[in-house]
């Protein structure tokens, strides 16, 4: 009888320390995900604290952008009536030069028509 219970006894304490050590286990991983979570949450803090700042960076930076971006869009607006003034007396001369050809040929025709009739005479 005595054996019984010291056998049983043994068997609770080996269960006891089966479920100890399975505690102690747990409280290790819990610990050591603890940690990680503390570590992740101070590089996330340094991370953020500086947002305000590099949000105010970066929406300064986009102003000079978008003021830059409209001084080129008015250079290119100009550079492009420009352009076209180009264009216009480059098609206007065109015209110019081709009357006034024409004009210049004509006079000649008329002038080496005479000069040949004049001298077939």
């Amino acid at each position: 009888m005595v054996t019984v219970v010291v056998i049983i006894n043994i068997l609770i304490s080996l269960l006891l320390f089966y479920i100890a050590w399975q505690i102690w286990r747990l409280k290790r991983r819990i610990a050591f995900i603890t940690d990680r979570l503390t570590f992740y949450e101070k590089c996330s803090q340094t991370l953020l604290s500086q947002t305000p700042q590099n949000l105010d960076i970066s929406q300064q930076n986009l102003h000079n952008l978008r003021l830059n971006n409209q001084s080129l869009q008015f250079k290119i607006q100009q550079v492009r009536q420009i352009v076209n003034l180009l264009l216009l007396g480059q098609r206007l001369g065109k015209r110019y030069v081709r009357q006034s050809n024409f004009f210049w040929f004509r006079k000649t025709l008329t002038k080496t028509g005479m000069n040949n009739s004049n001298i077939s005479s």
